[in-house]
């Protein structure tokens, strides 16, 4: 039975049709990605869905006790209430008693009534098992990095900012069903990872909107396509949506030149019917208009074409000489050097606040180094795509956003084409490019924001965030692009996917003004990291062992031998047998497990308690190596 059920559900902007009489369930369990091209509905129907929205015709419907929570990409708020007040705006009764603790504690300590409060509410939390719940609020703000501005009203917030608070708001609530709108954008890629990890663990039921493939493998277990106000699911992870889809592709275009051969015997039947004969054959005739309707159905789906020139580079791009920036005591870039070459593709990563995007300011000139210098080739033409969308004045028109550029745009096969063409290239058909910014999509606005960072023909394209609000066909058609692409590129994304497929190399900052050249993709740092800290952890341990050896020796040397009592002597003993069994039965279990052909829950058992011997031989087998030192 499902959670949600929306029936016949249609939405109308316009003149255009988003979508019409769509039918989609969601059930206890179910993971869905929603998947489409910009403009094609999906906030529309993740807005529906919540209840933020009203269809044009249609219901949806919540089955009761369901709670659901939802994640919009510009989430509203109180604005002048702060962050803390936002997050803790809840009827849930344990988040309310976390926020009146967690108010408590930040009150003053002098108060008259502040231990006898605190009494009663360390009381309420105990009885209510709140403890931990509240543990898990705290790592959810640390984690999304926001713990420092609670008290911050959040009107003061920018849009990333704000979007972490919904976000933590969204996932303390923990609702039975999670609505998501691109929730990885804005967040760093150790955030992302966190967030897929957890979402993967403490939520059953989700319903989201992403382009982060590896988010998708890895949080949904179904791919539901909205494409030409048609919805179509597929249930399976990403790579096996690509494979249906294809197939589904395919069998479309036959149908369509099917129906194409058809139309051209029933037109010919059409002109050949005298008028008085029409009635006779209506049913032909609607025959005839079905037939229609189908064969002039576009084969192929709506597709930006990237066939931009790339102006000629020299021998000179970039190049950055001892450079270094701090704001205040933050210290973000710390002496850096590195002389960019013509083809070199690097990838930038941090945490969010590290300086990535300052140091990406400085390569462009739009920021000066406190010391240093960038020093620029002459021949290097800079595209720089940024996570703001400064530039796009939404009083305009898009089709005057490219003409302010260029009237005329030259392509890479020598092509000279018009700005109005250039356009329909980046699916911005006619009427469309005499719409106003301000009434575009989200993703619209992005798609609008790369065309004018590509018209000019670059030869040196920094990227910030670009995978921001695109929909997956635009970006495999960017990295397609890219990948080929014979100037210099420099790329900050949160997307690991497309991270993976485009750089070479990495500059990831570490902090304080560090910034460390990795020679790999992020994949490939993630695991060298993993491996360094490992062995950081071992390397630990070892110490720390040899401390307590060493200790204990020097122990011995100082402190004379203790004699066993009689109760000890029996425990000696009785330790030397139940080791000697419990070494047994691990033996007997792991030769079990490395034959592999028992049937699954013996293997799990044997497992678990392979894991539990091990622990108990360590326990027992100091407390034998105790008693054995005395006499």
């Amino acid at each position: 039975m499902n959670l949600l059920s929306a029936e016949n559900i249609t939405k109308i902007y316009g003149e255009k049709t988003l979508f019409s009489n769509v039918n989609i369930g969601i059930g206890e369990g179910e993971r869905i990605a929603l998947i489409g091209i910009n403009g094609s509905g999906k906030t529309s129907l993740l807005k529906i869905l919540a209840g933020l929205d009203a269809p044009d015709a249609g219901t949806v419907a919540v089955r009761k006790g369901t709670s659901l929570g939802f994640l919009g990409q510009n989430p509203t708020f109180a604005e002048d209430e702060t962050v803390f007040d936002n997050v803790f705006t809840s009827n849930h009764p344990l988040i309310s008693l976390i926020k009146d603790y967690e108010l408590h504690t930040l009150s003053d300590i002098n108060a008259p009534d502040y231990e006898q409060k605190m009494h009663v509410l360390v009381e309420k939390m105990t009885v209510q098992n709140a403890w931990e719940y509240e543990q898990q609020i705290k790592e959810i703000i640390s984690r999304l990095g926001i713990g420092e501005m609670v008290q911050q009203k959040v009107r003061f917030l920018s849009g990333g900012q704000r979007k972490r608070v919904a976000m933590a708001k969204v996932l303390i609530e923990a609702p039975d069903i999670l609505v998501l709108d691109e929730p990885t954008n804005h967040l760093d890629l150790e955030t992302v990872e966190w967030l897929e990890n957890l979402i993967d663990s403490k939520f059953k039921t989700i319903f989201l909107v992403s382009h982060d493939r590896y988010f998708l493998d890895k949080v949904t277990n179904q791919i539901v396509e909205i494409d030409k106000g048609e919805l179509y699911r597929y249930k399976g992870n990403y790579a096996y949506f690509l494979e249906k889809k294809g197939e589904r592709e395919m069998m479309r275009d036959v149908e369509i030149e099917k129906a194409r051969q058809l139309l051209k015997k029933e037109l010919e039947w059409m002109r050949r019917q005298p008028k008085a004969r029409t009635t006779k054959a209506k049913y032909r005739i609607n025959a005839f208009e079905d037939v229609k309707a189908k064969a002039q159905r576009q084969e192929s789906d709506g597709k930006i074409e990237l066939q931009m020139k790339t102006t000629r580079l020299g021998g000179k791009t970039i190049h950055a000489k001892n450079i270094t920036k701090r704001f205040g005591d933050n210290l973000l870039v710390n002496k850096f050097s590195h002389n960019f070459q013509k083809g070199e593709k690097v990838g930038i990563v941090g945490k969010n606040g590290v300086g990535k995007t300052t140091f990406l300011n400085m390569l462009t000139g739009l920021l000066a180094p406190d010391t240093g210098v960038v020093d620029m080739g002459e021949t290097a033409v800079i595209g720089y795509y940024r996570q703001e969308e400064v530039d796009l004045n939404p009083q305009k028109r898009v089709i005057e956003i490219a003409k302010d550029i260029a009237e005329v745009v030259e392509l890479a096969n020598g092509e000279k084409i018009t700005a109005s063409q250039f356009l329909q290239m980046f699916l911005f058909p006619p009427q469309v490019q005499f719409n106003y910014v301000a009434n575009l999509s989200g993703g619209e606005r992005r798609r609008l924001q790369l065309l004018k960072t590509l018209i000019r023909n670059p030869n040196f394209l920094i990227l910030d965030e670009p995978t921001n609000d695109l929909d997956i066909g635009t970006l495999n058609i960017l990295e397609e692009f890219l990948e080929n692409f014979g100037g210099t590129l420099v790329l900050v994304s949160h997307d690991r996917y497309f991270m993976d497929r485009l750089v070479e190399h990495l500059f990831v900052f570490e902090g304080n003004g560090e910034i460390r050249d990795f020679p790999g993709n992020y994949t490939e740092y993630r695991e060298w990291k993993q491996d360094k800290e490992e062995a950081e952890k071992t390397a630990r341990k070892q110490a720390e062992a040899q401390k307590q050896a060493a200790n204990q020796v020097e122990n011995r040397k100082i402190a004379p031998k203790k004699r066993r009592s009689f109760k000890e002597n029996q425990e000696f003993e009785r330790l030397s047998i139940e080791i000697d069994e419990m070494e047994q039965e691990k033996h007997s279990l792991s030769l079990l497990l490395n034959e592999g052909i028992a049937d699954y829950e013996k293997l799990m058992f044997a497992s678990k308690r392979v894991e539990e011997l091990n622990d108990l031989l360590d326990e027992k087998g100091l407390r034998w190596l105790e008693l054995g030192e005395m006499e």
